[in-house]
């Protein structure tokens, strides 16, 4: 059994083991993002954000051991150059895996192993943003009840707007009833005048048909 033994030997001999991570370590420094299975991935990982640790020290025995590890010089001025300055304020956390899928073939487990804040991706935040963040809700509730006094204020502004409507709509049915008073008024009047008229037209009538005299 392997209990606390750390590490995968990925069915390689120790100096091969050495030589895959001391590829795969420049390579990624180099580049920014590889492509290779999960395990592979996982194991590395571990010496990358080591090594990057040694650059952000930047002493003197700290470039030793980081050229043990790192083979080419473009990747090692780089390893002490932008890439301590990126992460000056990190404490860990340099990489990141994304997994792909199975590999055709053998179906292995393949995965990107990147490195975090790289050039074309978007910062992440920091933790004082989010400390700002969360103590921005408390003054927006200390403000609640300041707007909720002005939305009052509002809605009492604007009451005096229905009364004026009332108002308006009062107006308008007293103007309808004088209406119909008057309309009722002239069908009065036109009734008495027909009433008036229909007895001058009986004595027209009588007149006529008494015969005169010889």
């Amino acid at each position: 059994m392997r209990h606390l033994k750390s590490g995968r030997k990925l069915g390689r001999t120790s100096t091969h083991r050495k030589a895959l991570f001391r590829n795969l370590v420049t390579a990624l420094i180099r580049r920014e993002r590889i492509r290779t299975t999960l395990a592979k991935a996982k194991e590395l990982r571990s010496h990358v954000e080591k090594t990057i640790t040694l650059g952000k020290k930047g002493t003197l025995h700290a470039q030793r051991l980081a050229r043990r590890v790192v083979v080419e010089k473009e990747a090692f001025a780089k390893l002490f150059g932008p890439l301590s300055e990126r992460y000056a304020q990190r404490n860990g956390g340099y990489t990141r895996i994304i997994r792909l899928g199975h590999r055709r073939g053998d179906d292995a487990p393949m995965a990107f192993i990147e490195l975090v804040d790289r050039e074309g991706e978007a910062p992440e935040p920091q933790p004082k943003a989010k400390a700002a963040k969360k103590a921005a809700p408390k003054k927006e509730t200390a403000d609640k009840p300041e707007k909720a006094k002005e939305k009052k204020k509002e809605t009492k502004k604007a009451e005096p707007k229905k009364d004026d409507k009332k108002t308006t709509a009062a107006k308008k049915g007293d103007k309808k009833k004088e209406a119909s008073k008057k309309s009722a008024g002239t069908k009065k009047t036109a009734t008495k005048k027909a009433a008036t008229k229909k007895p001058a037209t009986k004595k027209t009538a009588t007149k006529k048909s008494t015969p005169k005299k010889k």
